[in-house]
């Protein structure tokens, strides 16, 4: 069995994801989330779906990155 890297549960039924040349192991989405996702700069949710990214720095929507000042950023519709 191998543990989740984030909550610790050793579990039988454990995932590997692959990125950025590193191997994570976790016993579910909701781990694997809390880990990998990015953080929306204003709001501070993970940002699960799409989202927006300038410069290195993710936002959750368009309005999130209004409200720190990138104007040129549109959600996609």
């Amino acid at each position: 069995m191998a543990v989740c890297e984030v909550c610790g549960n050793d579990y039988e039924e454990t995932f590997e994801v692959r990125a950025a040349g590193a191997v994570h192991v976790f016993d579910s989405f909701e781990c694997a989330a809390q880990k990998m996702a990015p953080i929306c700069e204003n709001c501070g949710c993970r940002i699960l779906g799409h989202g927006l990214q300038a410069d290195g720095r993710y936002y959750c929507c368009a309005n999130c990155a209004r409200m720190q000042g990138r104007m040129e950023l549109a959600d996609s519709v």
